[in-house]
């Protein structure tokens, strides 16, 4: 039985606790709602640069002491910037939290955003930047979300522009850290061997201090598709061809979760067998479901050749537009199968819960439990999933491309193939 249990602080900050009382380590962090999506396009890259100041030393430690002070305890400490959520995390032994917490706290508040230290990150985020240009299922990925939604937040790079990042002043920095991290933007999370008492202690002791403050608000997100091609010399086209999503938590979203892991989430499904296996298109071909709080894309990706190219793509549309009407009970039930096992698999993990409870606190202001998730799979009906089908492939699809993808079929030839 699950045991998540959630104080809030009188500062609005967020206190979860998911313990798992026979492991011996913790996993903890601080979500933040403060990701991408909240930047005005002049200052794009600042939640992701702001990240990565806030290991370059606080008031109270240096950049070296920031991870010394967990990794001298056998645990480890990391960031990510998404386009909702930036997050601070560390996975240690169970007697080291109160450590671990200090130092996210120390972190997350008490950050310098020195000049010196930042005109060094500047120059890594630049290389980072750079690995990414160069990493062409990384170029086709940021190359389709500007095309699915142009001109607005949720289809700008996270890690940002090289040109604006390289000019990103410390105000601008230091002000989108006092905007947006404030108290009720804030979710403290932990599973492991932790009690809840304990960890609302350590809240109490080291977040009170966050300044109180509601969420910023962000633009809605507005789906347009569309077609970019990248041409490249490489041996493979890298290809992305995506419909307008649902916002996750929905009961379509389950719906949509379900009808991507049967047409492409693993060996066993549509995709991988039919253009992979029996046609030999592809060496990799899956699904994904990206979804935010009020929008989302569903996607394809694949690696071609490109003699292959021509082939590939009425084989994939094919597989598309007749999915609706040719679902088979075994295969739904398979799909449901694999969506729970991976979500019971996950509760194993301190570092996959103690995720969940933070980035569903900040989605939906409650840890969803793990019963009803899998309820809301189980509900997932053979005409919920042809009805989610028919809409999600019927609106206008977006298509990109990186390589050498000269013989790739337009935009309108695979409208018409997917209605045809």
């Amino acid at each position: 039985m699950e045991t998540v249990k959630i104080t809030t602080l009188p500062n609005g900050v967020r206190v979860v606790s998911d313990p798992m009382p026979t492991v011996e380590s913790v996993s903890i962090g601080v979500w933040v709602r403060a990701g991408a999506r909240f930047e005005p396009v002049e200052t794009n890259g600042v939640a992701h640069l702001l990240e990565h100041m806030m290991f370059k030393g606080t008031t109270r430690r240096t950049a070296p002491e920031i991870a010394e002070s967990i990794e001298n305890v056998g645990g480890n400490i990391n960031a990510y910037t998404a386009r909702e959520v930036t997050a601070y995390y560390a996975k240690v032994l169970k007697d080291d939290v109160a450590l671990a917490v200090d130092v996210i706290a120390d972190i997350v508040q008490n950050s310098l955003f020195d000049e010196d230290e930042l005109t060094r990150e500047r120059s890594v985020v630049l290389q980072e930047i750079g690995q990414a240009h160069d990493t062409p299922d990384d170029v086709v990925f940021d190359n389709f979300q500007s095309v699915a939604f142009p001109n607005q937040p949720m289809g700008r790079p996270v890690l940002g522009l090289a040109g604006v990042v390289a000019k990103m002043p410390r105000a601008v920095v230091a002000g989108f850290h006092s905007k947006h991290y404030r108290g009720a933007s804030l979710v403290l999370a932990a599973a492991g061997n932790i009690t809840h008492e304990a960890l609302v202690a350590l809240g109490e002791a080291h977040f009170l201090d966050v300044p109180a403050g509601e969420p910023e608000t962000f633009a809605a997100s507005h789906y347009s598709g569309g077609e970019r091609h990248e041409a490249r010399d490489l041996e493979q086209v890298h290809f992305v061809m995506g419909f307008e999503g649902v916002p996750v938590g929905t009961d379509d979203y389950y719906a949509l979760s379900v009808l991507s892991n049967l047409l492409g989430g693993g060996m066993s499904s549509r995709l991988f067998q039919e253009i992979r296996e029996r046609r030999g298109l592809v060496y990799s071909i899956d699904t994904f479901l990206s979804a935010s709080s009020d929008g989302g894309v569903f996607g394809i990706y694949a690696g071609t050749g490109p003699d292959l190219i021509e082939e590939f793509v009425p084989a994939l549309c094919g597989e598309v537009s007749r999915l609706a009407e040719s679902l088979s009970e075994t295969e739904i039930t398979r799909a449901r199968t694999q969506l729970k096992s991976s979500l019971l698999m996950g509760m194993e993990s301190t570092g996959a819960r103690s995720e969940r409870a933070g980035q569903q606190m900040l989605l939906y202001n409650r840890v969803v439990s793990v019963p009803e998730l899998v309820e809301k799979i189980d509900r997932v009906t053979t005409e919920m999933l042809a009805d989610i089908a028919r809409r999600t492939f019927s609106s206008k699809p977006t298509l990109a491309t990186v390589g050498p993808a000269s013989d790739v079929a337009t935009l309108e030839a695979i409208q018409n193939c997917l209605t045809a």
